[in-house]
């Protein structure tokens, strides 16, 4: 499975015509013909890709679940996520128009957004990446991504602290449309102090999770990069998302495992090699517990 970043999308695309600032950020409008082939097959995106469809549509999926983009809807993907275009929606019509936002966590540094505001909602945006908008919503996205390719096609003095500072605008204002799905969807109830502690909590532990997985699957290892105890982090985590620490950490080693056996030509053996386990024995009857089928027998159709 390839690590995409911002700097291979431009050889990718067959027809870039993308506006880039540095190697950091970039502005495409592509098709969901040619220009979105290179994502027929499984990739890891190393870095936060916001895709908006103007028309059209095709099914797509992160991290292993099917979503289907059509006209109006919003997808954030963020860094360590695993994306696969399938098909257009309708496979006659390759005339889908997306226009895709892609920019690093060190853009995000270099233009002094909290990143703990980019991050926060990690667990929502895992859980739904794709979300439809209205036309007041529309309105807003359409105009900002307008002046933000004004802005880049231009050569003005100051351009980067220019579109940095309208990126901040944009990058709030969608966080605040997000943060109105998750209330619409959530109806939360009155947040206290130690709510929002373990909700930060449970936040850390799931990036730490998504990128420590492949080498860590013991809760005390993430107990101890949060300075607690393995049995108060499974408790908390436990009591934030109802599923236990172990159950998380699990659910990504069998996405990652599951990946592997549908998309990559690697043997059996150099995938038990890739995630560390033991032997094949081991990793045997660790996917089959979790799975209910052993890694062949998924390998072979199971999946369908």
């Amino acid at each position: 499975m390839q690590n995409i970043g911002l700097k291979q999308v431009s050889r990718l695309i067959p027809h870039y015509e993308g506006l880039r600032l540095g190697e950091d950020f970039f502005l495409v409008d592509v098709d969901s013909g040619q220009n979105l082939e290179f994502m027929n097959d499984p990739f890891r995106a190393d870095a936060y890709f916001l895709v908006y469809c103007v028309n059209g549509g095709l099914d797509i999926e992160v991290n292993l679940k099917s979503y289907s983009l059509s006209s109006d809807m919003l997808l954030i993907s963020l860094p360590g996520s695993i994306l696969r275009v399938v098909t257009p929606l309708n496979k006659d019509s390759r005339d889908g128009r997306f226009l895709v936002l892609a920019f690093s966590k060190d853009f995000l540094t270099d233009i002094n957004i909290d990143i703990r505001k980019a991050t926060d909602g990690h667990y929502f945006f895992s859980e739904t990446p794709c979300i439809e908008i209205d036309r007041e919503e529309r309105r807003f996205l359409s105009k900002y991504l307008s002046l933000m390719k004004d802005i880049m096609d231009t050569d003005i003095p100051g351009k980067k602290g220019a579109l940095g500072a309208l990126f901040s605008s944009i990058f709030y204002v969608l966080s605040g449309l997000y943060q109105a799905k998750m209330e619409s969807n959530y109806q939360p109830e009155v947040v206290s102090s130690s709510q929002i502690r373990l909700k930060l909590l449970f936040e850390s532990f799931m990036k730490l999770v998504s990128e420590y997985h492949i080498s860590e699957r013991g809760v005390a290892f993430y107990a101890g990069r949060l300075g607690l105890t393995p049995k108060y982090l499974s408790k908390l985590v436990k009591q934030y998302s109802g599923r236990s620490a172990p159950d998380w950490i699990d659910s990504f080693v069998i996405l990652e495992a599951k990946n592997m056996l549908r998309y990559s030509g690697d043997s059996i053996k150099e995938i038990v090699f890739r995630l560390n386990f033991l032997n094949p024995s081991v990793f045997y009857k660790y996917f089959k517990a979790h799975t209910g089928m052993t890694p062949s027998e998924y390998r072979n159709g199971g999946f369908a």
